[in-house]
């Protein structure tokens, strides 16, 4: 399994399983039909962001998208969002991509990540970010409408990143033009 920047001609192959991913319910509360050019606008990030596939051959197996979590002052704390394809289910595909991003965000800069909304009944995720040392900062009761159990919560999941000396993430460095950046 290799994992690259997602290209244009990824989406056709990302586009599937997004929807039938968004279809199911289970994990993600982006609305229902979207068609393909509103899936791409959600999901393939521009910079700072960026979106990247895990493929076996030219299969995409699974996609990750991030970026920083919010402009300005909160741009020092990236984010992420996962999809894999159910046919590529329990082959370490979600853990690569994780794994991906948390180098990622380290090397770009960032302080942290926080995932904002990680449904408390997706429990393979949630084993997953606490393997790769994620905690869980806090629930948002009955947040999500889930179609089988109902409104469960959604967990609010942090990873605290090394600073590196000189580094700067890519939002916030381009958002304080002109003024002087002190280094601790």
């Amino acid at each position: 399994m290799r994992i690259r920047e997602a290209r244009d001609d990824d989406w056709p192959l990302i586009f599937p399983f997004f929807t039938t991913i968004v279809a199911e319910g289970h994990t993600y509360a982006y609305p229902e039909n979207l068609d393909a050019d509103a899936a791409r606008e959600m999901w393939m990030e521009r910079p700072p962001g960026r979106t990247v596939v895990a493929l076996d051959g030219d299969t995409v197996l699974g996609s990750a998208k991030m970026g920083p979590n919010r402009p300005g002052r909160g741009a020092h704390v990236a984010t992420a969002s996962f999809m894999v394809d159910a046919t590529s289910r329990g082959r370490g595909v979600g853990r690569a991509l994780g794994e991906h991003v948390v180098a990622w965000a380290g090397e770009a800069g960032y302080r942290g990540i926080q995932f904002n909304a990680v449904v408390e009944t997706n429990t393979a995720a949630v084993a997953l970010w606490h393997a790769l040392g994620f905690v869980t900062v806090g629930t948002v009761p009955g947040a999500f409408d889930h179609p089988e159990h109902g409104y469960v919560g959604l967990h609010v999941m942090y990873r605290a990143l090394e600073a590196r000396p000189g580094s700067h993430p890519p939002e916030k460095a381009r958002s304080s033009p002109g003024r002087e950046r002190r280094l601790a």
